[in-house]
């Protein structure tokens, strides 16, 4: 397999800081990170910032088609050189926040699409809520994270780590930690501790909101600030016709105590919340 750093020599370039580029080199990860996606010669991979093209080598073995996107010109210009003869590899320059993921799927409107990537941590976290966004698409998604990332959506009601990513997977999908991955397998080496996590979405939710964007929005607020209380965050959030009194009744019909904190609420009370709070409004 050709190495990472070897391709860097080759093309002449440097891993650029300000788009958080630190390459995975270790070929025992990237082996684990495609056994994980589970593939099979019938499937369409989107691999999120694909850079030298290392890990779409061992994808376009097993997929039938990989879609490898990234944003930086050198890295296109690389893949596009290194797998002009390999049709079943599709290259786009696109920044991944702004990409139409169902366009991967070439009109089949009851396809599924895989996710692999390496994501760049400083905006790991809008690229998940990007995803999930997607998720009547994607079966499924093996992601490189920051561990704290990982710990923040794997995390249980109660827990420090326990937020808005927690929430929004866990309603929409099926998150399990794989692995830790040392900063020593990438180059440069990122000063954390990295996380394989593998995420398969949900052919439905447990349990149905009656308005998915507002939902979201409802635990967006809960979360705003953490060491105030559901109600305070939800009269800070200035809900059109919600006053305190108000509020304070239909948390009492619902069952939520309004002095909870947002850390402490499950989703099954997350999406009571939301819908009442929705059904009361209309």
């Amino acid at each position: 397999m050709t190495t990472v750093r070897k391709i860097l020599r080759d093309y002449n370039v440097l891993p650029r800081k300000r788009l958080g580029q630190s390459f995975l080199e270790d070929n025992n990860v990237m082996s684990k990170i495609v056994d994980a996606a589970d593939l099979n010669d019938n499937d369409t991979v989107v691999e999120i910032g694909a850079g030298l093209g290392v890990m779409t080598e061992l994808l376009a073995l097993q997929a039938r088609k990989v879609i490898a996107i990234d944003i930086d010109p050198r890295m296109i210009n690389i893949l596009q050189e290194r797998f002009k003869d390999r049709p079943k590899v599709s290259v786009i320059e696109r920044d991944v926040l702004s990409y139409d993921f169902s366009s991967s799927l070439d009109g089949d409107a009851r396809g599924k699409i895989k996710i692999v990537g390496n994501i760049p941590y400083n905006i790991s976290t809008q690229i998940l809520f990007r995803l999930v966004e997607f998720r009547h698409q994607i079966s499924s998604m093996v992601l490189l994270f920051q561990k704290e990332v990982v710990d923040r959506i794997t995390a249980s009601p109660g827990s420090k780590d326990y937020g808005i990513p927690s929430v929004i997977v866990s309603m929409y999908a099926h998150a399990s930690r794989e692995m830790n991955v040392p900063a020593s397998c990438f180059y440069p080496q990122p000063t954390v501790t990295s996380s394989l996590i593998k995420i398969v979405m949900r052919e439905k939710p447990p349990i149905e909101p009656v308005d998915d964007e507002f939902f979201v929005r409802i635990v967006k607020v809960a979360f705003s600030k953490r060491r105030k209380t559901i109600l305070n965050n939800l009269r800070s959030a200035d809900l059109p016709g919600y006053s305190e009194e108000k509020l304070n009744l239909l948390l009492k019909e619902i069952d939520i105590d309004g002095r909870r904190r947002g850390e402490t609420l499950s989703i099954a009370e997350f999406v009571r919340l939301s819908n009442a709070l929705l059904t009361a409004r209309l």
